[in-house]
């Protein structure tokens, strides 16, 4: 279990550093509907994680493979595979951030995020979590490394606990704060807002060049 964990930690922090999720949830926590709509985000963005990484590990689990210890080809093939569309993101990602001191370009739904309820903050939460392709990609590497792990079923659920929990704690952390301390936490939460706008491609680039560079090695390490 313990080498599960270790291929599916990157996997898990690399859904977490993702700066567009963190952005929302900050406006969220900055509109007139902050608790309802905060809450409702993070509810869809951990059930939108649990989704992905089940249903990539019970697929996964079914691929034929050649023994416990021997060499897994197919699960070989899809983890190159997913390292080299990570490195594909991680180029238009690259391409894609400002220049000359110029305004990022962001997603148009957050010009509504001031208006949102908390149905359709859950909605969107589970949106960029499970459907996203950058953090599908991971979930999808992620569910490859626990389904062909030959784990028992309890250490299958601890496994994708552990990922859940490290991949939704940079959205659950400032939902937590904002309730918890309100007033103290605004100031923060602004600055990391403006800190993540500025930084959003250039953070997103580099993690993904070394998730997938991390995701081809272990590919060709499974032959």
């Amino acid at each position: 279990m313990g080498s599960v964990i270790g291929e599916i930690l990157p996997l898990a922090l690399g859904i977490a550093i993702s700066p567009i999720p963190i952005i929302a949830a900050i406006l969220m926590l900055l509109s007139p509907l902050a608790r309802t709509t905060g809450l409702g985000f993070l509810a869809g963005w951990v059930l939108g994680v649990i989704v992905a990484v089940v249903v990539f590990t019970l697929l996964a689990s079914i691929l034929p493979e050649s023994g416990d210890d021997g060499p897994k080809p197919i699960a070989g093939v899809i983890t190159i595979i997913l390292g080299l569309g990570l490195l594909f993101l991680a180029f238009r990602q690259w391409r894609s951030r400002p220049h000359d001191g110029g305004q990022p370009a962001l997603p148009k739904w957050m010009a509504a995020i001031d208006s949102m309820t908390a149905v359709r903050g859950f909605l969107l939460g589970f949106a960029l979590s499970a459907l996203n392709p950058k953090n599908l990609l991971m979930g999808v590497g992620a569910g490859v490394a626990i389904g062909s792990g030959d784990l028992t079923i309890g250490a299958t659920t601890l496994v994708i606990v552990i990922f859940t929990l490290i991949a939704a704690s940079t959205v659950a952390l400032p939902v937590i704060a904002y309730l918890v301390a309100s007033a103290k936490v605004a100031g923060p939460l602004e600055a990391l807002h403006q800190w993540l706008l500025r930084n959003n491609a250039t953070v997103m680039a580099i993690l993904l060049l070394i998730i997938g560079v991390v995701l081809i090695g272990k590919g060709i390490g499974s032959f």
